[in-house]
């Protein structure tokens, strides 16, 4: 089997027994996280290379940083594939794919898995049952959904990941 490279993303410390299968597997395993988890346990037995974001918050890159350094890494490298180690990566990878059209899921695709909004719709124009819902851009529609369907009603952020963010709302 020919050796892949393989491109690990993660802001937080995850993904070490996936690195080390994929090591075992006779894989280049690259891993780009944030510089202030540099400290920790990472499988640096499996790793071939470390690269180093800075945070601009908890979990956030500077994208344009990220797709320049990626840039510079694939004038030397072939990079086969693009793993996002954590659900908050899920974004910086699908974006590193389709800036340098590497295979897996792109921009469109993953806001199905990431973005609470595109994923109710989603499930909602295949025909899954989903409870009533609305997006929150335009006062009209809100109203006629908030007069509409009794509270209490529950505000999700879009992007979050698990829980965090969400709002229990019992009136106007």
């Amino acid at each position: 089997m020919k050796e892949k490279t393989i491109v690990c993303i993660s802001c937080y410390y995850k993904g070490y027994d996936f690195m080390d299968e994929m090591k075992k597997l006779g894989n280049k395993v690259i891993l780009i996280t944030s510089e202030n988890i540099k400290e920790k346990n990472w499988p640096w037995h499996a790793i071939d290379e470390v690269f180093y974001m800075q945070e601009v918050e908890p979990s956030v890159w500077n994208l344009d940083h990220l797709v320049q350094g990626f840039s510079h890494l694939m004038k030397t490298r072939q990079v086969d594939a693009v793993i996002a180690l954590d659900d908050y990566d899920v974004e910086k990878a699908a974006l590193i794919r389709e800036t340098f059209r590497i295979p897996g899921m792109g921009q469109t695709t993953h806001r199905y898995f990431r973005d609470k909004l595109a994923m109710r719709q989603m499930a909602k124009d295949s025909g899954i049952d989903v409870p009533e819902f609305s997006s929150v851009f335009n006062d009209e529609i809100l109203n006629k959904f908030t007069d509409k369907v009794p509270a209490p009603w529950v505000l999700k952020p879009r992007s979050e990941a698990s829980a965090t963010g969400i709002i229990k709302l019992n009136s106007k």
